[in-house]
């Protein structure tokens, strides 16, 4: 006989190193993002009888959810950047430099934008799928897309222009 715990078990197994790398992505910061991991666990365990049937897009929600709260409740300060001597080094390819930039411009977005671009363009939800993982409409969705493809061009382009001179 299969047991909650071994259906949640499978599931963690799963699922892990994708929702940890939405959470990085969500929040910037990997201890953060494992706290973020933890706790989306723990919540998602005490509903799994209701949500057993679909629970990537209740993990999605929860992350999101999770990763604005803790924004809110640090004073709407975004997670600490790491300093340029903690990052890791680029090995020197055009393509790491671009996607480190791109990380780090992530982190200068509101958590509800960050969240629609992390989940559309990461995670390659359809904007329907986004909107129901975020539980908003569908303009909303757009909108914040929109504001937030607007915002990381305008903070990575002069760096990606610089860089190819």
């Amino acid at each position: 006989m299969v047991t909650r715990g071994d259906d949640f078990d499978d599931f963690v197994r799963g699922s892990s190193t994708r929702l940890m790398r939405t959470a990085v992505l969500l929040v910037g910061d990997p201890a953060a993002a494992e706290d973020l991991v933890q706790e989306m666990y723990e919540r998602i365990y005490v509903h799994w009888r209701r949500i057993h049937s679909a629970p990537d897009a209740y993990a999605r929600k929860t992350l999101a959810n999770l990763a604005a709260n803790r924004w809110r409740s640090k004073g709407r300060k975004p997670e600490v950047a790491l300093a340029d001597h903690d990052r890791p080094t680029p090995d020197g390819s055009e393509d790491h430099a671009v996607r480190d930039q791109l990380i780090t411009a992530l982190q200068e977005l509101p958590p509800r934008q960050r969240a629609v671009i992390v989940l559309r363009y990461y995670e390659d939800l359809s904007e329907a799928q986004t909107a129901e993982a975020l539980g908003c409409s569908l303009g909303t969705v757009k909108s914040q897309a929109s504001r937030a493809l607007d915002r990381l061009r305008l903070i990575t382009e002069p760096a990606i222009l610089e860089g190819l001179r």
